[in-house]
């Protein structure tokens, strides 16, 4: 019976969503259902938001089975934007009426933002507060980023420069967001010792397009304890870290149940999971990301010792962190409680060497010099991390030219976020900002960051004053360059360096490959973007690939784009 009134009412139901004024014995049917009925037929998927606004404002009934709050206009939420979800408690009081009305204007704000980008970035002149609007959006900013995360999710290879600049745009707001995150999070006492968490944000900078999260990771680390709960229970039934609750933990004395801990947690991890050391690739900037290594089941000392530190703490053993040269370590103390010790009080646990224990002869042979005692001294959490963001900031100067230099740009924002007065450092990024241009949009403006960064490094370093000066001199000719470059540059296709540009400025065009009609409103004898948006693009896919004529097009649904000769067919013929 109850399926009977389900499809009776089902057929009634579009027909109220379709008509203003339904007749009264479709609406009779509808609404003498059982509740429960009639909020399984709105939830079922088939009818849309303004259908549920339709239906509410028949009858009284419906009007309180679709109240802004209920489970009617949760769904209608949950089906559109169902990675937002994660995001609200299932104890928590929401208007989700409200919720979508903001959602979808924050949807409608992002892509006239991103529509707005083309047109920004091929203009001659660019301002200098490229991204001071998105900075100033009202409304939550997960639900704009979800938006982008939208766009870069559209089906196949439709809609790259939207897409484009999509990316651009959540790369910025996320890393900003996530750089303000790292620095509150050194601003905490010198005894916080969540290296973990520290991490994570390092993860995120240098990831911000991807789904990072420190409970994601620590879920997956939790799931790593159990497993080395079950083999602990084998060697020790009624070992006290059993006993320990999910999130909480203490610290065990007794070094024989600390060791069984550690064979458990060495099985697991090695033998079982088959974590090990990456020596085939080990500069590879994939081994610094705690959710890679977690993939990957691999990395190198740094990130397998805090995976093996995370998970030893939980478990009650009081590991800890050493900075050794060459080779990150972990340290045991073996020593009394409350007795002074000394570096032979330690053993040295190796997380890269499938958790070896090792003496203070053995480190020294491990990296083949002798090293002072104060080398074996624990490290607090922003030493670790600086000696991640170290090893990034390494591999990134390693990328070839034909890179965006993105790892080196992120690591030098990790590291000054950490130490803002380092001068080499601050000398490096100068020297980025002038020759590559972080942002497209922001060309002009890049030769004053320079300069207000070469003044913070002679405040710094005087001593510094020969490249501060050779830097100060060729930004100031770049200004001059800019100043003189203000006027309107005239091309003419006529000239024999143009010969290759077929269809001039005012022709009507359609897009070969997305069907898209246009006009031409400017041109370049061959492309002008940059290597990133180029490989973005695919352009090396197309014949003669960048060094072909490029068009600025304005498209019939008011984007702005930049497109190939190749790709383009002049409209004369059709109109």
């Amino acid at each position: 019976m109850a399926a009977a009134a389900i499809d009776s009412a089902m057929e009634v139901v579009p027909a109220l969503a379709e008509e203003a004024a339904p007749e009264a014995a479709g609406l009779s049917c509808l609404v003498n259902l059982p509740g429960e009925v009639l909020e399984y037929i709105l939830c079922s998927g088939s009818l849309t938001a303004a259908d549920i606004g339709r239906v509410s404002s028949t009858c009284r009934r419906l009007r309180e089975l679709c109240q802004s709050s209920g489970k009617v206009w949760k769904e209608q939420f949950r089906v559109r934007w169902p990675s937002l979800m994660k995001h609200y408690s299932p104890t928590d009081y929401v208007n989700w009426l409200e919720e979508y009305k903001v959602r979808q204007k924050a949807g409608l704000e992002a892509r006239k933002i991103v529509a707005s980008f083309s047109k920004r970035f091929f203009s001659e002149h660019v301002p200098c507060n490229g991204f001071s609007d998105i900075e100033n959006l009202e409304g939550p900013e997960i639900f704009f980023e979800d938006e982008l995360v939208c766009i870069l999710n559209m089906e196949g290879r439709k809609a790259l420069t939207w897409k484009y600049y999509a990316k651009k745009i959540l790369y910025y707001l996320r890393q900003q967001k996530i750089l303000n995150n790292l620095k509150a999070f050194l601003q905490q006492p010198d005894d916080y010792e969540s290296y973990l968490e520290g991490a994570v944000y390092i993860d995120q900078y240098c990831n911000p397009l991807s789904d990072i999260s420190l409970r994601d990771i620590q879920a997956q680390i939790d799931s790593i304890v159990e497993l080395v709960c079950k083999t602990l229970r084998g060697i020790n039934s009624r070992h006290p870290s059993l006993a320990f609750k999910a999130g909480e933990s203490s610290m065990i004395m007794e070094i024989e149940l600390q060791s069984q801990v550690l064979d458990a947690m060495n099985y697991v991890l090695y033998d079982q999971l088959k974590f090990k050391g990456n020596r085939m690739d080990y500069y590879n900037a994939l081994n610094l990301y705690m959710h890679q290594v977690l993939i990957r089941r691999t990395g190198i000392p740094i990130s397998m010792s805090l995976l093996y530190l995370t998970i030893a703490r939980q478990l009650g053993v009081p590991l800890e962190p050493v900075n050794f040269p060459s080779h990150f370590l972990l340290r045991w103390c073996q020593g009394a409680e409350g007795a002074t010790l000394d570096i032979f009080d330690y053993i040295y646990i190796d997380a890269f060497g499938k958790g070896k224990q090792l003496t203070v002869k053995e480190c020294e042979y491990l990296i083949g010099q002798h090293v002072t005692a104060a080398l074996y001294g624990v490290v607090n959490v922003k030493k670790v991390l600086q000696r991640m963001v170290g090893n990034l900031l390494s591999l990134g100067k390693r990328e070839g030219i034909d890179q965006s230099y993105q790892l080196l740009r992120d690591s030098l924002d990790l590291y000054l976020a950490m130490y803002p007065d380092q001068v080499q450092l601050l000398l490096l990024q100068a020297r980025l900002y002038f020759h590559l241009g972080i942002w497209p949009e922001k060309s002009f403006c890049l030769v004053l960051k320079v300069l207000d960064i070469l003044q913070h490094i002679q405040t710094l370093d005087p001593g510094q004053h020969g490249a501060v000066g050779y830097l100060v001199q060729h930004t100031l000719e770049h200004i001059e360059r800019k100043k003189e470059e203000v006027g309107v540059e005239v091309k003419l296709r006529s000239h024999e360096k143009h010969r290759d540009v077929c269809y001039a400025i005012g022709l009507i065009m359609k897009h070969k490959r997305y069907g898209y009609n246009c006009v031409i409103y400017g041109w370049d004898p061959t492309c002008m973007m940059g290597h990133e948006w180029i490989r973005n693009m695919n352009v090396h896919s197309l014949p003669h690939g960048h060094h072909q004529p490029f068009y600025n097009v304005l498209v019939e649904d008011g984007s702005c784009r930049y497109a190939a000769q190749a790709l383009h067919r002049e409209l004369k013929s059709e109109l």
